[in-house]
């Protein structure tokens, strides 16, 4: 029987804090209250990876964390503390940046399509030669050590292929090392977005499957994992099958790193527990936004329509960044421009279709791009046609497949970047366009998961989102205080203005969201958010004066006294509130439908940035200190930067699911009554009651005045602040000390 857990903690294992690190960590993990400890990609990765995800050998555990060994250590501290291990896996794609380190890649470049391993990778064989986008302006090929070189990089000679100049060798490989800048049109095999290093892996052929999938199978048949993360499932070729056959395999709990977009649901047919929460995390987070802010931030922002630049962020990706996916799409239908493919691509409503599921989704991008694109209807017209009448054949599969790469690539890599209305709304699995989500909303999403995914994972943070759960919930009160926002952001902006007005809003609330933060971890922030932009520079093609102003910015405003202390008072303002956002949708995740996963860190207050700034190392000693003091029976007084109330909502909720598991089922809203009833949020499972404060900032200007709460039949107490609560509850009385109030049923 499947074991899924209470919730889960995940941890990014990594050469500096390895698998004996994460295995020291179970004990206060098990204080915590966790269910099962969940880690990164484990299997073998390219030298000197820091998250896993670039696999080269999925036959054995990463050397660089431990290896086997110390994978066994942390399965046995795990269990000595009755938690389960959940464990990220990698199907997609395979890392050959360094080819020497992936054995069936380097078998591959040496005996071509002969290679054992050449149907295990998605390349176009018909094109000749692999093509390797790896060369520079300057430097030449030479033999080195019966290797072809060039610089750090090193490829294999065929046998017998070794006499003569670099260049006479190099003719004769199964492979042709060309300038970097062809890859985007010119690749000669499917890859992960547009990242030339990793390499798309056939899991849709059995024997791929069994070669890439047997020792973590291995693991999972010997009880040593209880469940999996499936990575960007919407890059495989059909991934019901996909996931058909891992359930044949894995009797364990799996989620699927699935992003729905609003109103979307999950395949009914996958046998999955369902996603990994990004559909939750938009609910859980946007219902703390006030919708009155829309006006005020949307003049600050001269922001366009968000439609349009999604459109303009899509098309660039199609036309600069997967010329080569849109030409091999184009090549199985010759009767269709690419530009048809590229308009069909840019229209996707969801991230892609799986015909015939979907076909909804399928219609509306092609009805969408005929719309657009009136002198393209007959070409659309006969991909549609030729792509229904063959839903598992390669033209349909391809299409589908590059989908979620466009989109993926031009909403959440570019658009997202130039769109900093709130940026608190640009998140994985977010809509920019809808300004906040309604209680009704959030409680009809929170019921359908009971309903329909239970056991599917919910999350706040995670390695990829754009900014952490308490940057989005400080900045979620500038949509309370717009007008105060947008007059500080004139003043600095005059002060230091950035050049760019798109970057420069959005340096401004990432100041703001995860303030105190170094000129250098803001600095690396914006360098990374400019290129994603691709406005006045990019990763490709760069503008180093623009880049060099961008790096000497933050710390151009932080010695600038008047505008530090101008933004210190600001983010005074704002900071209190932000805590009581933060706590309220920690509250409502961990209490809510679904296994809860908290993010390695964030049961304190945790001000990061997208990756790798997410990824800085994690003060644990600091954790384990404030939770012995919690365990001693120590209550926070107030809500301050410490983050000791948000460990103790965290350890109070956590503890609770894994202890008293018949508390957490069933859903029902619970409505306030009184003149600031809107201000509440609660609901109540089988037998706890979760109550959180919404837009603070405009509570505070009357206060609850005399709202209340009505409970469910029986006798209720606080585990926040261990008092009891009647059965008719006074909002001020129950809020007085924390903005959140966690009751329990009493027998």
């Amino acid at each position: 029987m499947t074991h899924v857990p209470s919730s889960t903690y995940r941890v990014q294992v990594r050469p500096t804090f390895d698998l004996d690190a994460t295995a020291s960590l179970v004990t206060y993990l098990h204080r915590l209250g966790v269910g099962a400890v969940y880690t990164s990609p484990l299997l073998a990765a390219a030298p000197g990876s820091t998250h896993g995800y670039d696999v080269v050998d999925p036959t054995r555990a990463n050397p660089e964390l431990g290896g086997e060994s110390a994978r066994r250590g942390l399965v046995t501290a795990a269990r000595e503390h009755g938690l389960g291990l959940v464990v990220d896996l990698v199907p997609n794609h395979m890392s050959v940046e360094v080819p020497a380190a992936n054995p069936w890649w380097w078998d591959v470049l040496t005996h071509g399509p002969e290679s054992a391993f050449a149907g295990y990778f998605d390349i176009d064989w018909s094109r000749g030669p692999i093509l390797l986008p790896v060369l520079g302006d300057e430097g030449a090929l030479e033999l080195r050590d019966d290797r072809l070189a060039y610089y750090e990089h090193e490829f294999p000679i065929t046998p017998g292929t070794g006499d003569g100049t670099p260049a006479e060798v190099h003719e004769r490989q199964h492979y042709r090392l060309v300038h970097w800048r062809r890859g985007n049109a010119e690749l000669t095999y499917r890859r992960f977005f547009d990242i030339t290093s990793l390499a798309a892996v056939r899991v849709e052929d059995p024997a791929v499957f069994d070669a890439t999938h047997a020792e973590v199978l291995r693991w999972v048949r010997a009880g040593e994992v209880d469940g999996l993360r499936i990575d960007h499932p919407d890059g495989l070729a059909d991934p019901g099958g996909y996931f058909a056959r891992l359930r044949d395999a894995a009797d364990c709990w799996l989620v699927v790193e699935k992003i729905l977009a609003p109103g979307e649901e999950l395949p009914a047919s996958w046998p999955v527990h369902g996603t990994t929460g990004y559909d939750a995390l938009r609910q859980v987070c946007g219902v703390f936004v006030d919708p009155s802010g829309e006006p005020a931030l949307t003049e600050l922002a001269a922001a366009p329509d968000f439609a349009v630049e999604e459109a303009r962020s899509r098309r660039m990706i199609t036309d600069r960044s997967l010329v080569a996916e849109l030409r091999r799409i184009a090549a199985l239908a010759p009767d269709v421009p690419e530009d048809a493919v590229a308009e069909l691509m840019v229209a996707f409503p969801v991230y892609r279709s799986y015909l015939p599921e979907g076909l909804a989704h399928w219609t509306a991008a092609v009805d969408t791009a005929r719309a657009r694109r009136p002198d393209l209807a007959d070409a659309l017209t006969r991909l549609d046609r030729a792509v229904r009448d063959d839903p598992d054949g390669e033209l349909a599969t391809r299409v589908q497949q590059t989908s979620g790469m466009v989109v993926a690539k031009g909403d959440e890599d570019t658009a997202f970047y130039r769109y900093p209305r709130l940026t608190a709304l640009n998140e994985v699995g977010g809509d920019p366009t809808r300004f906040g989500v309604t209680p009704a909303e959030f409680h009809a999403g929170a019921a359908a998961r009971e309903a329909g995914w239970p056991a599917g994972m919910t999350a706040l943070s995670t390695h990829d989102t754009k900014r952490s759960e308490d940057v989005r919930a400080r900045l979620a009160v500038l949509a309370e205080v717009p007008h105060e926002f947008a007059a500080a952001v004139r003043r600095w902006s005059a002060r230091h203005p950035l050049g760019e007005p798109t970057l420069e809003l959005l340096a401004w609330q990432s100041l703001v969201g995860a303030w105190p933060i170094t000129a250098d971890r803001l600095a690396a922030y914006l360098d990374k958010a400019a290129k994603e932009a691709k406005l006045r520079t990019s990763w490709v093609d760069h503008d180093e004066p623009f880049e060099a102003a961008v790096a000497a910015w933050p710390a151009e405003v932080m010695a600038d006294t008047t505008t530090r202390a101008d933004l210190e008072a600001f983010v005074a303002r704002v900071a209190g509130p932000g805590w009581s956002n933060a706590l309220g949708q920690k509250l409502l995740h961990l209490t809510g439908p679904g296994v809860p996963d908290v993010y390695q860190g964030t049961e304190l207050f945790d001000l990061s940035l997208v990756d790798p700034d997410n990824r800085r190392p994690v003060d644990f000693a600091a954790r384990d200190a404030l939770l012995t003091r919690l365990e001693d029976g120590w209550l926070p007084e107030t809500v301050d930067d410490t983050g000791a109330v948000k460990l103790h909502v965290v350890r109070t909720a956590l503890r609770l699911r894994r202890d008293r598991p018949d508390l957490f089922t069933g859903y029902r809203p619970l409505r306030a009554d009184g003149p600031a009833a809107d201000h509440a949020l609660a609901f109540a499972r089988s037998g706890v009651v979760a109550v959180a404060t919404r837009l603070p900032v405009t509570l505070s200007r009357t206060g609850w005045r005399d709202t209340v709460l009505a409970l469910p039949p029986g006798r209720w107490t606080d585990h926040l602040t261990r008092r009891p609560v009647p059965p008719v509850v006074p909002l001020a009385d129950l809020l007085d000390r924390y903005p959140v109030a966690l009751l329990v049923g009493e027998p």
